[in-house]
């Protein structure tokens, strides 16, 4: 849905974007672990967590009727997601050749498995990303779209996924 410019005439002329962002910082508890079984070079292939921290770009070309780009309390339903896939839980990739063993603990209920298509802070961004966009489109009608979705494992260490 991103359209920065609009044709005039023959001439392309800037847009206006109106921007808001929402962030859930450290403190929100969303901890979880992490298994990146492809990384055989790094400990990262060795069961570690964080703390998560999400931060939101969400963009309008026009404000509601409130003047807002997005009301931030109708974000109630993505923080109850982010909680349900990223608190307390276990996350892993479909592919990872250990999955069976992972998935017994769950069915032992040692751990609250979470499967994604991937692991990693880049490839998390894209699946909360993919999850919000679809969320927004459907609250706003595209009035709204998201442009770009930030993880922070910690205060060193964070990717972003973007459209554009």
């Amino acid at each position: 849905m991103n359209q920065p410019v609009r044709t005039t005439s023959s001439m392309l002329e800037p847009r206006a974007i109106y921007r808001s962002t929402k962030a859930y910082d450290h403190s929100e508890g969303l901890s979880c672990c992490f298994r990146q079984w492809r990384a055989t070079h790094s400990h990262c292939r060795l069961i570690h967590g964080y703390a998560l921290a999400f931060r939101f770009v969400f963009a309008t070309f026009e404000l509601d009727q409130h003047n807002w780009c997005f009301d931030f309390g109708g974000l109630k339903p993505v923080k109850a997601w982010l909680k349900e896939m990223f608190d307390h839980t276990m996350i892993v990739a479909e592919d990872d050749p250990e999955l069976p063993r992972f998935q017994a603990l769950a069915e032992a209920d040692l751990v609250d498995l979470r499967v994604l298509p991937a692991v990693g802070c880049e490839a998390t961004a894209k699946f909360v990303f993919d999850h919000v966009a679809k969320f927004l489109r459907a609250e706003t009608g595209d009035r709204v779209w998201l442009e770009s979705v930030e993880v922070c494992e910690h205060g060193g260490n964070s990717a972003i996924y973007a459209i554009g």
